[in-house]
């Protein structure tokens, strides 16, 4: 891939976002922010997942009140999410939040937004700006309104992204003009080409760290292809330093994909079992569907080292298909062949196939974990038997 685009480095907590820091993975709370032991244990959830920055939202005065609370109680940092009220950035900076998500636009007065400012920078809070398309065209001055709409009705996804890039100009001089520059900048859209082309442009404009995300993409079932076909596109082209997946789900999912897509692009390290397997056809004689079901459940529940497990349904493929995993199966005829870092170990009928392949998985985890053999070792060679036979 393309070389992570140069940015500079903000620091949110003990996380830094941009220049060469890893890309950050984000997610949101759903539960009042006010309610703080509900609030508390999601967040530990979405950590505990992979999170590494949560945002909880704060429309009330109580909500930044919870903040008092909630921070020192949280493994990760905290981003309170403010958009008409400036009390409430004044009040979340004052209760030890890590970041402010802020659209300027959405606050009339600019002394305001420069107070806001002020005591960012008193106290090393970054500020993220954003252009997104729910937000951005004008909604109060219906002169300016109507220009935007009619710029929008002659080319929708090319007009708004050039008030997405006025937007930011205009947000931008402000924030420079007090010399505050710890900004990360965001510019979604539920259309993944207008993503797409929209942080495109931005990254050829700005050096501020980008926030990568698709807005209301919907449940996961749908949201997911489409947040990852514009994540995914950006950051294998190297824009993008931190992201969120969005889905109208539990948000575990959400850091769930996040994390699978940065692991799947090289870039970030995984730290669970990664388990591939085929999609199956007329040639599968074992019930794979449900092997494969039963394996990445308990691959999740008990082996902790990211081995990686390959579960193949037929000797044609799954011979090559299982080069390079840690450990694997192909089956055939009701039996399967189990190999570990290309050494065959065993072959076992289908109803023993879960249990011996686990076994095996947590004998290699022993291993590893003992100095005596390496994970992804080298590329292994297994040869495929006598499909007859």
């Amino acid at each position: 891939m393309p070389a992570r685009r140069k940015t500079r480095q903000v620091s949110v907590g003990r996380v830094k976002i941009g220049g060469d820091a890893p890309v950050a993975l984000q997610s949101m709370t759903s539960c009042y922010t006010y309610d703080v032991d509900k609030c508390v244990a999601e967040i530990r959830k979405l950590a505990a997942v992979g999170a590494d920055l949560v945002r909880v939202a704060v429309p009330d005065q109580r909500d930044t009140e919870a903040l008092r609370e909630i921070i020192p109680a949280s493994p990760v940092p905290i981003v309170a999410d403010v958009h008409f009220h400036f009390e409430r950035a004044m009040e979340a900076i004052a209760a030890g939040v890590h970041k402010i998500r802020l659209n300027p636009g959405n606050i009339q007065d600019r002394d305001k937004v420069r107070r806001v400012i002020a005591a960012c920078k008193e106290r090393g809070v970054p500020i993220r700006v954003g252009a997104n398309e729910g937000g951005i065209v004008e909604r109060r001055d219906k002169q300016q309104r109507a220009v935007e709409q009619a710029e929008l009705d002659q080319d929708y996804a090319a007009g708004l992204i050039r008030i997405m890039l006025d937007k930011l100009d205009e947000y931008l001089r402000i924030f420079e003009a007090e010399d505050f520059r710890d900004v990360v900048i965001s510019a979604k859209s539920p259309d993944a080409r207008i993503v797409i082309d929209a942080y495109t442009a931005i990254s050829r404009r700005y050096d501020y760290p980008l926030h990568l995300g698709v807005t209301h993409a919907g449940p996961p079932e749908t949201g997911r292809i489409r947040s990852i076909a514009a994540l995914g596109t950006l950051l294998s082209n190297g824009v993008g330093d931190t992201i969120r997946i969005s889905y109208a789900a539990d948000p575990v999912y959400e850091v769930e994909d996040g994390k699978e897509l940065l692991c799947a692009l090289g870039l970030r390290p995984r730290t669970e079992p990664e388990l591939i397997a085929c999609p199956t056809c007329g040639r599968v004689e074992v019930d794979l569907f449900k092997l494969v079901a039963e394996v990445r459940q308990k691959l999740a529940a008990e082996i902790k080292l990211p081995i990686k497990v390959a579960v193949m349904g037929c000797v044609v493929n799954g011979p090559g298909e299982c080069e390079g995993a840690d450990v694997a199966i192909f089956a055939g005829q009701g039996r399967g062949i189990i190999y570990v870092q290309g050494e065959q170990k065993q072959t076992v009928t289908e109803d023993r196939m879960l249990d011996a392949l686990l076994a095996e998985c947590r004998e290699l985890e022993s291993r590893v974990r003992h100095g005596k053999a390496k994970l992804h070792n080298a590329r292994m060679s297994i040869t495929a038997p006598d499909a007859a036979s």
